[in-house]
């Protein structure tokens, strides 16, 4: 996997530069779109046709995105829970995700794009019954 790195900006005062890796905006990314209520979690992408869904120390797995010195373009691909309103969520992801990484990084974001990769069903209250006990 390649480490590159980007410069964010460059200090006036001599100090030095600040480098920020791709890697930290994905991961910005992905804590961002899991707080929002109805997302299920990320998704790895579809292998064979059926989405994988990734656990919270997978963040930026799920997460695609393209860094310049100034601007950031992020790709997300999410699992929704049953019953929400997708467009809603969908909104609350980039509002999210866009407030979280022009607030961290000073980068601005000029595009996110949500990727609806599946639906999680709630495994409340259906486990099953057992027939012996």
């Amino acid at each position: 996997m390649e480490n590159k790195e980007v410069v964010v900006r460059e200090e006036q005062t001599g100090l030095g530069s600040i480098r920020i890796a791709d890697e930290v905006v994905r991961i910005i990314a992905g804590l961002a779109a899991t707080e929002v209520p109805g997302v299920a979690g990320m998704s790895g992408g579809v292998v064979g046709g059926i989405a994988e869904m990734l656990g919270r120390k997978n963040l930026s797995k799920g997460v695609k995105v393209e860094v310049g010195e100034k601007e950031a373009a992020v790709d997300l691909y999410v699992i929704v829970n049953y019953g929400t309103r997708i467009p809603d969520v969908a909104l609350q992801i980039q509002e999210n995700v866009k407030r979280a990484i022009e607030a961290m990084t000073g980068l601005t974001v000029v595009e996110i794009n949500v990727n609806v990769q599946g639906v999680a069903f709630s495994q409340e209250g259906k486990e099953e019954e057992h027939r012996v006990r």
